[in-house]
């Protein structure tokens, strides 16, 4: 495609010079035909017949010449653009503006100057030429060796644009201003994934948690946009997130409240949480095992329900005995798997031919790991 619009151009500039060059031959031409119809104007641009012929046949003599050398002419452009780029791609891209900045400045001060100067007879016409590329290579050479002490002039502006992102975004807090409750008020942000599993709701019954209950209005705008989803799975969990927080607000203890804080140049739900609990000094609630991490490496404090949940299990011992309903056989061979009321599971030697059969069972240990607290056991018998 590129060569076709080459050869294109490069045909039309061949046929416009050839038209040129003849029609100034024109008198030549009726110097030796002295017929008074090559003479005749045709009412076109005040062109006679002698004129127009030399045109068309110049323009067409032309084409044909560029038609033959088009090929030539375009693997040189393209030899040429390769070495430009080439030199282009060993200079940093700072010295690339800089140059062109100087240029710029270089050209607009030779045009000034060379209009003062071209009233002068015979090398007036000449002198703009000569400020031109004498001033232009100036303002590149200069823009280039001084770049550094011209930026640090400048070196003002990114912290104005830095201050004024900083008040707005602190502003934008404000905005969003949550009343204090108290000299030791503390703000317990909800995410998403604690609301849609609604364990908070039974532990803010509790009265374990004090404080003020935090909805960011961006966490709502989540469980909306989850609630309106196509997937039957997903809008039910956003709708089964907003009736929690419906019944945290009815039912609870605590106080709560919506907050139209955002931050619009963070596109993370998660991140904004961390960056408003940074803000305010508060705490996150949240069972989302990444969010816990990066919260903590960016010091806000986060309260994990899934820990909580763990911590308030009950404590079995070795040789303590209970009653297990073997639902699964286990990865093991032999091993049976069961499920204590809270989810905990135990894991039953020799327990997979005994599925759908309520044992007692003798737990022989048990392990604590990041997913939740395992027991082994075997049968009584």
């Amino acid at each position: 495609m590129l060569d076709r619009v080459l050869r294109f151009f490069i045909i039309l500039l061949f046929a416009v010079a050839g038209a040129a060059l003849l029609n100034m031959a024109t008198p030549l031409l009726t110097s030796f035909i002295s017929t008074e119809i090559l003479q005749t104007e045709m009412g076109i641009f005040k062109l006679t017949l002698a004129g127009l012929m030399s045109i068309l046949f110049g323009a067409v003599l032309g084409a044909a010449m560029g038609g033959l050398l088009s090929a030539f002419f375009i693997r040189r452009l393209k030899g040429f653009a390769v070495f430009v780029e080439a030199q282009l791609n060993k200079v940093p891209t700072h010295d690339v503006i800089a140059g062109a900045i100087g240029l710029f400045i270089g050209l607009i001060i030779a045009n000034l100057l060379g209009y003062a100067f071209s009233k002068i007879p015979v090398v007036g016409e000449y002198i703009p030429v000569v400020f031109s590329i004498v001033l232009g290579y100036l303002g590149i050479h200069i823009m280039i060796k001084k770049r550094t002490e011209l930026t640090a002039q400048f070196d003002f502006i990114p912290k104005f644009m830095k201050e004024l992102s900083k008040g707005r975004e602190n502003r934008t807090v404000q905005k969003a201003a949550v009343p204090e409750t108290g000299d030791n008020n503390l703000y317990k942000l909800l995410d998403t994934s604690v609301i849609i599993d609604g364990r908070i709701a039974d532990i803010c019954d509790t009265g374990f948690l004090e404080g003020t209950l935090l909805i960011p209005v961006f966490v709502l705008e989540e469980l909306q946009h989850i609630a309106d989803s196509a997937d039957a799975l997903k809008r039910a969990r956003g709708r089964r997130g907003l009736d929690i927080l419906q019944k945290i607000r009815q039912e609870s203890r605590m106080k709560v409240k919506i907050t139209e804080a955002d931050f619009e140049d963070i596109p993370e739900v998660d991140s904004k949480l961390v960056q408003l609990a940074q803000q305010l000094g508060g705490k996150i609630i949240t069972n989302d095992f990444n969010l816990n991490k990066v919260a903590q490496l960016r010091g806000v404090e986060v309260l994990n329900i899934n820990a909580l949940s763990n911590a308030v299990k009950p404590v079995v011992i070795p040789g303590e005995t209970m009653q297990a309903t073997i639902v699964k056989s286990g990865k093991e061979a032999g091993q049976g798997v069961a499920y204590l009321e809270d989810g905990t599971m135990i894991v039953v030697e020799n327990g997979s031919r005994h599925i759908g059969e309520t044992l007692e069972v003798e737990v022989t240990s048990a392990l604590q790991t990041a997913a939740g607290r395992m027991i082994f056991a075997k049968p009584c018998n």
